[in-house]
């Protein structure tokens, strides 16, 4: 099998070391965690954990199957990237001058569609939303000019198919 972008989305109660526990799972297989991000989700009381992986489908569905042998996961799903629609976020700290000085960074940054967050003396910030790829190019496009902070949101996602999840949900908080 060849190896591929997943998103695995986990939705569970949100203990103390749940976290530690599922980090755990990817490291007994040597797996990489490409981007994590944990947030509450669309039902009261249940996290949503947005997971990426680069490996094959039958390592990610050994993985979501041991997630799910969590006491605190209710029901872990994966998808490829065909499947979901997914966004991340990115953040640059430029130096001012080059706002003035280089023609090129108000190309960079009206062609990125990025925003610029604030502007002082020394520096300015720079809000990017997109696709990885997307975010990688405007970083690349800024290197040569010097950035002088860079950090990245893990990914974001929502499945493009109904997920039965806020049933699944509804009727266990019911049974509980």
């Amino acid at each position: 099998m060849e190896k591929q972008w997943f998103t695995i989305s986990v939705y569970a109660e949100n203990n103390v070391g749940l976290l530690n526990r599922i980090s755990g799972i990817f490291l007994k297989r040597h797996i990489n965690i490409e981007s994590l991000n944990v947030s509450k989700s669309e039902i009261e009381n249940v996290s949503k954990f947005t997971i990426v992986v680069n490996t094959t489908e039958d390592w990610t569905r050994k993985i979501v199957q041991q997630i799910e042998k969590q006491v605190e996961v209710i029901k872990a799903f994966y998808h490829d990237d065909d499947e979901i629609i997914y966004q991340e976020s990115a953040i640059f700290k430029i130096a001012s001058h080059l706002l003035f000085d280089e023609r090129q960074i108000q190309n960079i940054i009206k062609e990125s569609n990025s925003q610029i967050v604030t502007v002082s003396r020394d520096f300015f910030v720079l809000a990017k939303t997109g696709r990885r790829h997307e975010i990688d190019e405007m970083h690349d496009a800024f290197e040569p000019y010097g950035i002088m902070q860079f950090v990245r949101s893990g990914r974001i996602a929502v499945s493009k198919s109904e997920m039965p999840i806020s049933a699944l949900l509804n009727n266990f908080y019911q049974d509980k």
